[in-house]
Formats: structure tokens, C-alpha cells, sequence
């Protein structure tokens, strides 16, 4: 799977909420960064994810490479949460990829949390 083909079937996947397809798209082992919900493996934080969300609606904006073995996402992310509160707002997903190319070990994911800090507070808490 090309990078393109990988980074087209991640936003597929995270729009759809499909864990499994998700997770096929990353080595085993893999680790998510994420600002609101921390270092975790990349199966806890779908999972996490996944069950605060109601939707996911993305709009890809960019896509950035600096070599083989990195490729970033910029996009617009509309997320209505389990408790029905929607936040939008842009994200860079910054993938870290293994030695063939095709999948993902590591994503770091970058967004300013202020403005919908206190709505994830709300999900977390219901």
C-alpha cells in the first residue's frame, strides 16, 4: 500500500469509527500521542476513542512528507461525541512508518486542546 493509499484508508477508517480497519493500518506494537488522551498503544486509544465518539467527519486539508518514513496529515476534524457536543477543529497527524513503507509505527497527533478541553472533561465525566 502506497502512502497515499495508507493515509486515505486511515481517515476512511477513523470516519467510519472501524477499529479493525484502524488497527490493520499500523505494525503490532504501534503508540499513539495524543494530547487529551496520552502515550498509549495504538489499540487502547481507538478503542478509547471510538467509545467517546458518536462521529467522525474529516477533511483533508494536506499532506507533508519529509522522507520515506514520515508523512503528516493536516486536517479538519468534526467530532461529535458520545454526549452529542460537537468540536471542530484542525489536527496534524504525524506518522512514523516501518521499514517497507506500508504501514504505521507511530502516530503522534497535534491539535490546540483548549477549545474543546472542557467538552472531552464532559464525556469523560458522563
Amino acid at each position: 500500500m502506497s502512502q497515499a493509499d495508507l493515509c486515505r484508508a486511515y481517515l476512511q477508517a477513523l470516519n467510519e469509527g472501524n477499529l479493525e480497519n484502524v488497527l490493520s493500518l499500523f505494525v503490532p506494537g504501534a503508540v499513539v500521542s495524543s494530547p487529551l488522551y496520552g502515550m498509549k498503544s495504538v489499540e487502547d486509544f481507538y478503542r478509547e476513542l471510538f467509545n467517546d465518539t458518536n462521529q467522525s467527519t474529516t477533511t483533508l486539508l494536506n499532506v507533508f512528507s519529509s522522507d520515506a518514513k514520515t508523512v503528516a496529515l493536516h486536517f479538519h476534524y468534526k467530532w461529535r461525541m458520545k454526549n452529542e457536543k460537537v468540536v471542530n477543529f484542525e489536527c496534524v497527524d504525524v506518522f512514523k512508518l516501518n521499514s517497507d513503507a506500508n504501514k504505521f509505527e507511530k502516530i503522534t497527533i497535534i491539535y490546540d486542546t483548549h477549545p474543546l478541553r472542557a467538552a472531552f472533561d464532559d464525556v469523560k465525566m458522563s
